[in-house]
């Protein structure tokens, strides 16, 4: 039997942002037709059917399957610098109803409660989460005094720290993380993506190991998933940048379940020019080479060498990558950047991040574009990450 309903609760939404029937009036009406006598083949596993009907719905749940399962097993704490907006709210009815971490969300007390009244979203305040509302926070004095401490000689002045943490939630939601009040962060629904960067990367701060931070998109495509580094923060890359963003993203595609297979990709076909670009591709790979012999990676390549196994037999019947890459590895941010929003929309692909990298605690930087389940699908990978980082403290 196949149940239909009209019932289309408003905080449930589709990948793209438009409304959709939840699972769990699909599961209500499924367990109703089973106690009416109406369906004669009875459900017995409702996890499994619930995990079934979010596959349909949802293009990226197979992806992200693992993350949730990590995430779920061990809950963390996620504070959201955008609490007011409504795609957050809405996000954050999912993460509690999921148990896929703890939300905290910055926002005045009066903006949220009219916004989840007017949302009819079940989700309380003080309650199901945490509130930090930032014109009347306990924390305040603490919060601005470690802010100033920490930039002082960058041209913080008291008077802007107490400013700044009035005002600017990407700074409240750092300093909670790096003071320990939350494990997690996730920023950018608003604003441009280089002032959350320069507010996070400055209170939260880069691992010692490492020149900087970076990131990695992920796009669900109908042939697959791949994942693009580095659309949003490296200009133009040197060679060992080039390095720690490759072995940086192989890291985080096992975090999906994954084996990364890696294309580092050039203007140049192994070999077949030698400028500036070229050059640093292929020294980048006999540096990763000779550091990690056993991830699976080859370059400098074309797209669609990389792409195609047939076409790299043509051109290098002797390349150390088989199959097709799903880790692609550009020379520069513009070449990351116009490959990932042109199959995002050529290839109506559906996008997971940008998933930043690098930072001393987990800090996510999203877009405007983000949808809820943008939103949710980061929180997940924001709690895996904190989940990870607590564990390498205590090793």
């Amino acid at each position: 039997y196949i149940i239909l309903t009209d019932q289309f609760p408003r905080n449930m939404f589709r990948e793209d942002g438009r409304a959709f029937s939840t699972d769990r009036a699909a599961i209500a009406v499924a367990k109703a037709a089973i106690e009416s006598g109406v369906a004669t083949r009875p459900i017995k596993d409702f996890d499994a059917y619930r995990k079934q009907l979010q596959e349909l719905v949802f293009r990226t749940h197979s992806v992200m399957r693992p993350v949730f399962d990590k995430a779920q097993a061990d809950p963390q704490r996620v504070v959201f610098a955008e609490g007011e907006e409504e795609k957050v709210l809405r996000a954050a009815q999912t993460i509690i109803d999921e148990k896929l971490a703890k939300p905290i969300l910055i926002g005045r007390r009066s903006v949220v409660e009219t916004r989840l009244k007017r949302l009819s979203l079940r989700i309380k305040p003080d309650e199901d989460f945490e509130l930090v509302d930032p014109e009347s926070d306990r924390r305040y004095k603490d919060y601005w005094t470690t802010y100033h401490e920490l930039l002082a000689r960058r041209g913080i002045t008291p008077d802007l720290a107490k400013t700044m943490v009035r005002t600017k939630t990407t700074v409240i939601a750092s300093l909670m993380v790096h003071k320990g009040d939350a494990d997690a962060l996730i920023c950018g629904t608003v604003g441009r993506y280089k002032k959350h960067l320069r507010d996070t990367t400055e209170i939260l701060g880069i691992r010692e190991d490492l020149t900087g931070a970076c990131t990695i998109s992920a796009l669900s495509l109908p042939r697959g998933t791949f994942f693009i580094a580095d659309a949003y923060v490296r200009p133009d890359p040197t060679t060992d940048e080039i390095v720690e963003t490759t072995l940086l993203a192989a890291e985080q595609v096992k975090r999906f379940g994954i084996t990364p297979k890696v294309a580092l990709v050039s203007h140049s076909d192994f070999g077949t020019t030698d400028y500036p670009s070229a050059i640093k591709m292929r020294e980048a790979y006999k540096k990763i080479r000779a550091i990690d012999p056993e991830l699976e990676i080859d370059g400098e390549m074309h797209a669609d060498c990389a792409l195609s196994q047939e076409i790299r037999d043509i051109v290098n019947p002797n390349s150390t990558l088989k199959g097709p890459a799903n880790l692609l590895v550009m020379p520069n941010l513009d070449a990351a950047n116009i490959t990932f929003n042109m199959l995002k929309v050529l290839g109506d692909g559906i996008s997971i991040g940008p998933i930043l990298m690098g930072t001393n605690k987990p800090a996510h930087i999203l877009t405007p574009s983000t949808t809820s389940r943008g939103i949710v699908n980061m929180a997940a990978v924001a709690c895996v990450g904190a989940q990870e980082n607590k564990a390498s403290k205590k090793a």
